[in-house]
């Protein structure tokens, strides 16, 4: 295996459009490293940039000690996995996976071996006669890997591997997935849309936003220190709330302007209304089997936008009902309202709702 490393890295396309701009990344040998962020954001044009399918227009691209700037994909040894398949429907599953090996002059008993070693790995002994139209989505998938895997490259590259999947196999998939990396000890540059994927399965996650990198971090500190107000909203799921600083009375965070408080939902408690921080009306109770996402109305929340709060299932919690809510103040955020970046907590004085 082999690390990889993106140096001021930028791709402008002949139309004006920037996909990338100076991306300073590196990936440690055998890491699983994840691209995250919403679409546009210049994380797949950056995997292709790594494979050698784009041409950066400035800075350099190193695959372990070497220069692969220039290089054609199929002198990078990368193996990468696409969201389609792309299997050869006229092969069996064994034949397709032996096809790369096959093209590249690989002795019949070395192929006969890592195809063996890949579909033991995959669970995919049992299907190795059969074509690719007679298996499942997620069999396909582990075929496309298997194909991957059996060249044993320096990088694998996974470009939204699991979009065509149902929420149950996509599931299935990413274990199988973190296991497989586990066990080989691959060094991994993974593409997703999805943040949930993203933290579940990269030991660091890179977030873009048009074609900039915002915050590269183990998944947990994105979570809770996220560095702007960018990160903070797309890593988390339900979404953290945003609200007016001044919900808090006075805030003083410094290089003049206001501050925008993030809360999430998680880290919101309802009480009985008039005993919390403030009181808001219950718009929509969603049961989510062990927890509730609720939706509540704020008077200071412009636009009618709900704040949202996760609650456990009992006491039973009624839409239309007058609540309290309590903040737990150890787990705000701040953000400056300019800019969105992140601030150290303001000094603030105790919430008070409108009147009290």
């Amino acid at each position: 295996m082999a690390s990889v490393r993106l140096e001021g890295v930028a791709k402008t396309y002949p139309n004006g459009h920037v996909a990338a701009q100076g991306l300073d990344l590196e990936i440690a040998d055998g890491e699983f490293m994840v691209l995250v962020g919403p679409s546009g954001c210049g994380k797949s044009t950056a995997l292709r940039m790594i494979a050698g399918l784009e041409t950066p227009t400035a800075g350099r691209i190193r695959i372990g000690d070497q220069d692969v700037t220039a290089l054609p994909p199929q002198e990078r040894d990368i193996a990468m996995v696409f969201q389609t398949y792309a299997l050869y429907p006229h092969m069996t599953v064994k034949e397709n996976l032996a096809f790369g090996l096959r093209m590249r002059g690989a002795a019949p008993d070395a192929i006969a071996q890592r195809v063996e070693e890949a579909a033991r790995a995959l669970g995919l002994e049992q299907v190795l006669s059969r074509r690719p139209a007679q298996l499942s989505g997620g069999q396909r998938q582990r075929v496309a890997l298997g194909r991957a895997i059996v060249r044993e490259p320096k990088v694998f590259l996974f470009d939204e591997p699991l979009s065509n999947l149902d929420a149950k196999l996509r599931v299935e998939t990413r274990a199988e997935l973190a296991r497989l990396h586990r066990r080989l000890g691959a060094t991994v540059v993974y593409v997703t849309h999805d943040q949930e994927e993203a933290m579940t399965l990269g030991w660091r996650v890179a977030v873009m936003r048009d074609g900039l990198l915002q915050q590269v971090s183990p998944p947990m500190e994105l979570y809770r220190k996220p560095v702007n107000q960018f990160v903070a909203g797309f890593v988390g799921s339900p979404e953290m709330n945003f609200l007016p600083g001044g919900l808090l009375g006075d805030v003083a965070p410094g290089r003049g302007g206001g501050v925008t408080l993030g809360v999430r939902p998680h880290d919101v408690r309802i009480v009985s209304a008039g005993s919390g921080d403030l009181d808001a009306l219950v718009d929509v109770v969603e049961p989510r089997g062990s927890e509730l996402l609720v939706y509540l109305k704020l008077a200071v929340l412009p636009h009618g936008a709900p704040l949202r709060v996760v609650a456990p299932p009992e006491p039973a919690i009624e839409e239309e009902q007058m609540v309290g809510i309590v903040f737990d103040r150890a787990r705000l955020h701040w953000f400056r309202t300019e800019d969105g970046q992140r601030v150290a907590s303001p000094s603030v004085r105790p919430i008070s709702a409108p009147g009290k």
